[in-house]
This record gives structure tokens, C-alpha cells and sequence, in this order.
């Protein structure tokens, strides 16, 4: 019997020809669609503050998020046991805090300094699961960089620091709930069902939310764009990138996320940083780049989509199957994951 090909490397992507080129060219591109994706969605979706507020458009961005997922995802809800629900219970929760943390604080501090902060949760997860000395300078480097965004002043936001440091808690916690979902319930049902449960959670505050302030059909354009963009948009765009890159390399160009937040925010929302202010995005990406690299053979978690679901890797010669019998899913032992749900 002939035996399948599909879903195999392409002999000359192994071998390194013109088909790995161009896979990889297609990866990267793949790469930068959903980092500007996922950052234009949530500066869209700022757009849309005044109006309703951040809860207002988290509540339209989870709905969203939760009928894409669901759709992707298609669990088999009452096959779930108590010990699948909890953990996916869980994952629900954080989901929802995390985002409406994280808008909050873009609300205040500014989208690149709020996703700089909240980044500081996978990278911390990556730093933990480690004992070198790299990774040690790599978080003293963090540390101070976290020092100076946060640095006293008469108009320093504390409020919106530390909705962002919630946001970092609760990416942390979200990719630890990823992996312990991943390995209890096959695929993206634990994900699509935990995004499920976000988006029926936020039924009560939105309707609320939106009935005190009924927005205009731009608002509600700019909410739901926010949901398309931060979710679907870079859960596809990772999904087909991690067929065609290594997972390591594309834990390293999700550092850039900072970097990527400060422009957007910059270009659509007028939001400018200091010069020191951009040396500290840029040393808490580089320490994360660093991680990474000296990470070695070390075991990599699977990369996870902003939209909140755990992505598979492929199994190439290229990238090795990930091992989902360990918690999490942000930024992978030694690289973020995606939230998205951020």
C-alpha cells in the first residue's frame, strides 16, 4: 500500500534546497503578518476606549476569539471529565483577566509599554525553568530594565504598571494551565473550550457594558477587528509558521512583540517613548532573544497563539515534537508563548 505523504517535509526542505528557502522566507513572513497583526488588533481596539471602555471591547474581542477557537477547536464538551474541566475552568479565567488587564493598562501606560510589562510573564516562566548563568545576567538585565519603565515620577502611571504586571502574572499562569490542558485533552479542545467559557463569562459584562454606552457601528468595527486581528489572524499565521521554521527561531522573533507594540502604537495611537524607555523594550527583548539561544538542547514548550491556544509542532528533522506532558504555553521554556489572547 503506497504510504501517504501529506503532512511530510518536502525532500528538498530537509536537505536544505530551494524548497527550504522558500519555506522559510514564507515562515518569516508568516511571522512578521502575525506580530503586526496581533499588535494593529489591539491598538484597533483602542480605537474603540472611549466609547466603551476596555471591558467593553475585551468583552467583543472574547466573543470573537471564542467563536473562532470553538470553530477551530470543535471539543467534544460532555466527553470532558472533572479532571479535563478544572484546568480548562482554569485557563478560562486567566484568559479573561489577562486580557482585560492587559487593555487596561494600554489604556494608561501606552500599547508598547503595557505589552513590554505583560511580556515580562513568559519570560519569567523561561528564566525559572532554568539554572545557568546566562539566564541569570538575562534576568538581572530584565530586572533593570523593569526599573527604569517603572522608574518614580510625579507623572508616573502606578495604576496602569501594575495592570500590567497583572497581565505578565497572568500570562505566566496561563502558559502552565496550556500545557497541563495540552496534555489532558488532544488538539485545541482544552484551548477552544477554555476560550468558550471566556467568551460566555463576558456575556453579562459586555451586554452591560454596552447598553450603559450603546457604541456606533465603527466602535463595535474596531472591537471586533481587535478580535479578528489578535486572535484569528496570528493563531493561523503561527500554525503555518511552525511547519516551516524551527520553533526555536520562532520563540526568538516573538521577542520582538515589544518592539513591534511600541511602533504600532506609535504609528496608529500617537503614543511615543523615550529614548530610555526604548532601551528598556529593548533590553528586556534582547534578554529574552539571549534565553533563547543558550537554551541549547533544552527542552522547548509549544509555542502558544495569541488567540489562546496551544500550537502543535510539527515533528521535522528541523523541529523536534514538543513535549506537552509539562505545563505551558506562553513564551516556551525559553520562549513566549502567545497570548492572545492578548
Amino acid at each position: 500500500m503506497r504510504r501517504s505523504t501529506q503532512g511530510l517535509p518536502h525532500p528538498e526542505a530537509v536537505r536544505g534546497g530551494p524548497a527550504a528557502r522558500s519555506g522559510g522566507l514564507a515562515g518569516v513572513a508568516m511571522m512578521c503578518g502575525s506580530g503586526l497583526a496581533n499588535q494593529t488588533g489591539a491598538a484597533t481596539g483602542a480605537l474603540a476606549f472611549p466609547a466603551i471602555g476596555p471591558a467593553g471591547v475585551v468583552a467583543v474581542r472574547q466573543w470573537v476569539a471564542g467563536l473562532v477557537l470553538l470553530a477551530v477547536g470543535r471539543p467534544r464538551l460532555r466527553s470532558f471529565t472533572w479532571r479535563q474541566w478544572w484546568p480548562v475552568l482554569c485557563l478560562a479565567m486567566v484568559f479573561a483577566t489577562m486580557n482585560l488587564t492587559l487593555y487596561t493598562a494600554i489604556d494608561r501606560i501606552g500599547l508598547g509599554l503595557a505589552v513590554t510589562l505583560e511580556f515580562l510573564g513568559p519570560l519569567a516562566v523561561a528564566l525559572a525553568a532554568s539554572r545557568r548563568l546566562v539566564d541569570l545576567l538575562c534576568a538581572l538585565v530584565a530586572g533593570a530594565a523593569v526599573a527604569i519603565l517603572t522608574s518614580p515620577e510625579p507623572s508616573t502611571d502606578y495604576a496602569g504598571i501594575a495592570f500590567g504586571l497583572v497581565a505578565a502574572v497572568c500570562w505566566a499562569s496561563y502558559i502552565l494551565l496550556n500545557r497541563l490542558v495540552g496534555a489532558r485533552l488532544p488538539g485545541a479542545e482544552g484551548s477552544a473550550a477554555a476560550a468558550g467559557v471566556s467568551a460566555l463569562l463576558y456575556l453579562p459584562i459586555g451586554v452591560t457594558v454596552l447598553a450603559h454606552h450603546p457604541p456606533s457601528l465603527r466602535v463595535l468595527g474596531y472591537a471586533a477587528v481587535a478580535g479578528v486581528l489578535s486572535s484569528a489572524v496570528p493563531f493561523l499565521a503561527d500554525l503555518v509558521a511552525l511547519r516551516r521554521v524551527p520553533a526555536r527561531f520562532f520563540g526568538i522573533f516573538m521577542s520582538v512583540n515589544p518592539v513591534l507594540a511600541a511602533l504600532v502604537g506609535l504609528v496608529v495611537l500617537d503614543q511615543t517613548l523615550r529614548g530610555i524607555e526604548w532601551l528598556a523594550v529593548s533590553a528586556i527583548v534582547v534578554a529574552n532573544a539571549v534565553s533563547i539561544l543558550a537554551a541549547g538542547r533544552r527542552p522547548v514548550s509549544p509555542p502558544v497563539a495569541r488567540g489562546g491556544t496551544a500550537l502543535p509542532v510539527p515533528a521535522t528533522p528541523q523541529t523536534p515534537a514538543a513535549d506537552t506532558t509539562t505545563p505551558h504555553d506562553g513564551p516556551r521554556a525559553g520562549a513566549p508563548a502567545r497570548c492572545d489572547a492578548c
